[in-house]
């Protein structure tokens, strides 16, 4: 966890007082059960609710003694509780305690998440109707292809983020599972009702069947899930920065006051944000990998998962904490060129257009093999001037086109608004009627 590419709420998820802190209501709350259930007194149980209290550099000290992390923290917990807290624990083991943290912890942390999309796709979508009918170039394998719209574009990474958003809840849900089971999992000495009680009162769900540990299936598809988000934000970074290049300038960051691009060259605005964004995807795809390795653990358990979890938990929740409002922040004070896209599109000499030729002298009886090579042999000479002649000129001059198409179907072929027409159909299956 850097700072640089922290934001607080997300960070205080993770900090010792936080996960301590759960630590303390799950032992409380699964003590509460057993006092329901008869096994401990219910004095005991109101005693550590009333009592219970912890210090981080106490447990810490105590951990370098007893090198166990949940022994440090009960044995602090009992300084402050007294006698009671020979009740706390029981028939439980650690990993009761550290699986059920992890999965509120990754709950709380897909919340955070959850709102961060939700914000994102509220600015696509503004963005999106506000450049609905503004033309661009569609580009394949980074060359001119057909027109599009901005709007488009910017509808395409709305339905990108929304499914987005569908699968991060899904792998809350996948997540937020309890198990306080004991050792190996048999409830041997516990009975699973505890469980049933501590995962209603931290908003979870029982684990079906645990060993002595969570499954760590669920935990793969969790960062897996985060991964492909971190992937859609480099996917629309990417985009804005092929945008921004000096030879395309179509949209670019918002460069604000002050602020400069080059410690050398003055004249520099550079695409930082995005670059930086595509940097920070990386690192949350890079924890994907350990997450999956984590599923094959040994028996009933080891802790290879353990120190594991330690890194990518925080990190990858920061991570993409920080990133989804960068780009939110990006897109909503994206700046827009529409003149330059107008530019660009007519550019090379009506290239754009040369489909609708193809399959209108098809429809007038040419072979389409005849028709494509027609097109191509006239498209060729306008890629080569640099768009400096003009298609539509040497269609019109070409005596074969000619005599298939008028100079007025061939005009008409030409017309921009005929790429534009289903836009409103498309939205409409994006964001609906």
């Amino acid at each position: 966890m850097i700072p640089r590419y922290s934001r607080p709420d997300m960070v205080k998820i993770w900090e010792p007082e936080s996960k301590f802190r759960i630590w303390f209501e799950i032992e409380a709350h699964a003590t509460d059960a057993l006092a329901e259930l008869g096994v401990v007194p219910k004095e005991a149980a109101a005693a550590i609710w009333e009592k219970g209290a912890f210090e981080v550099d106490r447990i810490d000290a105590i951990e370098a003694e007893v090198k166990h992390d949940v022994i440090a923290f009960l044995t602090n917990v009992a300084e402050h509780v007294g006698e009671p807290a020979r009740f706390m624990h029981q028939g439980m083991t650690s990993s009761d305690v550290l699986d059920t943290c992890l999965a509120v912890q990754l709950a709380r942390a897909s919340d955070i998440l959850i709102a961060d999309l939700d914000r994102l796709l509220e600015i696509l979508k503004r963005r999106a109707y506000e450049h609905k009918l503004t033309p661009t170039i569609g580009r394949s394998h980074g060359i001119h292809a057909e027109p599009v719209t901005f709007g488009l574009k910017l509808a395409l990474a709305y339905a990108e983020f929304d499914r987005c958003r569908t699968r991060l809840i899904a792998a809350r849900q996948e997540i937020a599972t309890c198990a306080i089971s004991g050792a190996v999992g048999t409830f041997a000495n516990i009975d699973p009702r505890v469980e049933e009680y501590v995962a209603e009162k931290l908003g979870l769900t029982p684990e079906p069947i645990s060993t002595q540990v969570i499954p760590r299936d669920r935990h793969a598809m969790y960062f897996a899930t985060l991964g492909v988000i971190a992937s859609s934000v480099e996917r629309l970074a990417t985009e804005i920065r092929h945008l921004q290049r000096t030879e395309v300038l179509e949209a670019e960051e918002y460069f604000s006051p002050g602020q400069k691009g080059s410690s050398a060259m003055p004249h520099k605005r550079n695409p930082v944000l995005t670059e930086n964004l595509t940097g920070l995807a990386r690192m949350v795809r890079g924890y994907v990998t350990p997450a999956l390795e984590n599923v094959a653990l040994w028996h009933e358990r080891d802790i290879s998962h353990s120190s594991v979890e330690r890194y990518i938990g925080p990190d990858a929740t920061i991570t993409l904490d920080f990133a989804l409002n960068r780009l939110a922040g990006v897109m909503d004070k994206l700046v827009v060129y529409p003149e330059r896209m107008q530019k660009n599109l007519d550019k090379m000499g009506g290239l754009v257009h040369s489909q609708r030729v193809l399959l209108a002298l098809t429809q007038a009886g040419i072979s389409r093999e005849d028709a494509y090579r027609l097109v191509q042999r006239n498209a060729m000479k306008v890629w080569e001037s640099d768009g400096q002649l003009s298609l539509l000129d040497l269609l019109k001059a070409d005596p074969q086109v000619a005599a298939a198409l008028s100079a007025e179907e061939l005009e008409e072929k030409f017309d921009l608004g005929y790429h534009l027409k289903n836009v409103d159909t498309i939205f409409a299956r994006v964001f609906g009627a």
